[in-house]
């Protein structure tokens, strides 16, 4: 009987390179894949942009209901109708000057 027996053979190295090659694969997967690194670095600047737009539209709409709730007929803000005649119809007051 001789003592134990080395394996000198290339599935030792097959299973080693296997095993590099799935961590290599799940490295890249984890960094580039769909549900990667990169993409949830994207997916959050683009939700701080829409967040920011989402605020701008908010502003701009709180304006629009300032400006129809002043033209309604509940409360009538007479500077207002007057503006905006004159920007509408192009009309002008009897004590102004038009310069053209």
């Amino acid at each position: 009987m001789s003592g134990p027996r080395k394996q000198t053979g290339i599935g030792g190295v097959i299973y080693l390179f296997g095993l590099i090659l799935a961590g290599v694969y799940f490295t890249f997967a984890s960094v580039q894949g769909d549900y990667g690194l990169f993409r949830r670095i994207r997916i959050e600047a683009e939700a701080q942009e829409l967040r920011a737009e989402q605020a701008r539209l908010m502003t701009e709409i709180e304006a629009l209901e300032n400006k129809t709730r002043r033209i309604s007929d509940r409360y009538l803000d007479l500077d207002l109708l007057d503006a905006q005649a004159r920007e509408v119809l192009g009309l002008t007051r009897a004590d102004e000057i038009v310069l053209r």
